[in-house]
């Protein structure tokens, strides 16, 4: 097969829309990166908080230890889907651009965060 035919294959219709679509399933995987991060970044502060009690400390410990390890999957689910560089530069992205506002924030358990809104 010549140069010239593989090159107007991978620039045709079908193939654009593949990349569109991988481009698309990276973001959302990435978005869901930047939930998990923001997840364990909150559940520390709330962990390392003086105001709560030792068995909810431990609580958020287990909780915080299932984010971080569901982090490290959603990285290497990205690895094998979208290749270690693509993976690499989601981590960065996220842990660059992902914090928790300075702003002070109310202390809630997700109990008592629930309450809220019924």
């Amino acid at each position: 097969m010549s140069t010239h035919l593989l090159d107007a294959v991978s620039t045709g219709p079908a193939s654009r829309f593949a990349r569109e679509k991988q481009k698309t399933l990276l973001a959302l995987n990435t978005g869901e990166l930047a939930g998990l991060r923001f997840s364990i970044i909150l559940t520390a502060k709330w962990e390392a908080s003086a105001s709560v009690d030792v068995e909810r400390r431990g609580e958020l410990r287990s909780e915080l230890a299932g984010l971080r390890r569901n982090y490290s999957q959603k990285i290497d689910e990205i690895a094998m889907t979208f290749g270690v560089q693509n993976a690499m530069n989601a981590k960065e992205d996220v842990e660059r651009t992902v914090a928790v506002p300075l702003v002070s924030i109310p202390l809630m358990t997700p109990a008592e965060d629930d309450q809220l809104y019924f």
